[in-house]
């Protein structure tokens, strides 16, 4: 129980089980949501989503906040998908793409960084200027001629495990290893922490805060070119909205707003949780119009049962620890047991 107890309070364990145990509710009233082929598709489907998410936590780690990551994703695929449309080669249309995204998240960077513009302010305006390019860009228009060969990519899989699931994949993997393995990563939960702090013992502020929103946008360039991929076209209003999910995945994920706090694996596990929490309507046959609201409802519930089940356990291990120290004590010889007797000391 005490191995349970304290695996329970890492963060990713409780996201897992929640996870398994929503699933299970839902396999209950329809089967079919257990089956092979929906996990597969949930699986793949939610890759945007946590790409994004991992992207959101650098920003978030530092204490500041991105919202233009919605409008990003969407120019960049945008260019994507009209470059392929043109006949350009897939290398050259994501690359692009990926330039696309850092161009804009080093921008968001410097803006907050250099010129002291707060981060909602800062993104808020960038949201604004790409969406409004990505109009006129696209003149409004769906892009819909996405060569075949780039949407089978889709269904490539490699032991078993399909492309965009291994993009995912690799993605969160190689953020974790940067934030956990290397020193300038362990400096975003400084800067985040205390960023006063941070500035006196020497560490490039500035540069972090940078880093850290151009990992966000090229998070955003990423997301978009396996939007295309999956979808197979661009509407002119892709990644309208989906800025508020992403950061909802990261806090879920256990990513504090505040800085300093969080697991790229544990925002990870909250943008699959939030894509099964959508799929998941879909087989309850919720109709469409209700899927915000109940979406929303499940997320504030979730979040608010696991941290009063992570204040119990905190709560319970602190307990058991009190009864131990008791007992340990009660252990000890008294005064005048067992050959000891009280000495007066003149």
């Amino acid at each position: 129980m005490k191995v349970l107890s304290r695996l329970l309070q890492i963060r990713e364990a409780s996201i897992l089980l929640f996870i398994f145990l929503f699933v299970g509710c839902i396999g209950i009233v329809n089967p079919a949501f257990t089956s092979g082929d929906s996990l597969g598709l949930i699986l793949k489907s939610s890759m945007i989503l946590l790409v994004l998410a991992v992207g959101q936590s650098f920003v978030l780690l530092t204490a500041n906040i991105d919202v233009s990551v919605g409008s990003t994703m969407g120019l960049s695929a945008a260019v994507c998908g009209i470059l392929l449309s043109h006949g350009v080669s897939g290398y050259l249309a994501v690359g692009a793409a990926l330039v696309i995204g850092l161009c804009i998240g080093a921008a968001n960077g410097l803006g907050v960084s250099f010129f002291r513009i707060p981060s909602i302010i800062m993104t808020l305006g960038t949201l604004g200027i790409v969406r409004g390019y990505m109009l006129f860009y696209t003149e409004g228009r769906w892009i819909e001629d996405i060569p075949h060969y780039f949407k089978e990519l889709s269904a490539a899989a490699f032991l078993g495990i399909q492309l965009p699931v291994w993009i995912g994949g690799i993605a969160a993997v190689l953020a974790f290893i940067f934030l956990s393995r290397f020193s300038v990563g362990r400096y975003f939960y400084a800067v985040g922490d205390n960023e006063a702090g941070a500035r006196l013992i020497g560490l490039p502020v500035r540069f972090i805060t940078v880093l850290a929103f151009t990992f966000s946008g090229l998070s955003a360039s990423i997301a978009a070119c396996l939007f295309v991929m999956n979808i197979g076209f661009v509407p002119n209003q892709t990644g309208s909205g989906i800025e508020l999910q992403v950061i909802a995945a990261a806090v879920l994920g256990g990513v504090s707003l505040s800085g300093g706090q969080g697991s790229l694996f544990g925002a990870a596990l909250g943008a699959i949780f939030l894509e099964v929490i959508n799929h998941s309507l879909v087989f309850l046959k919720v109709p469409a119009y209700w899927n915000n609201a109940i979406s929303g409802f499940l997320l504030l519930l979730i979040v608010t049962g696991d941290s009063r089940f992570q204040l119990w356990l905190k709560g319970n291990g602190k307990k058991k620890k009190q009864e131990q120290e008791d007992m340990n004590r009660s252990k000890l010889p008294k005064s005048g047991e067992d050959g000891y007797e009280d000495k007066v000391v003149l």
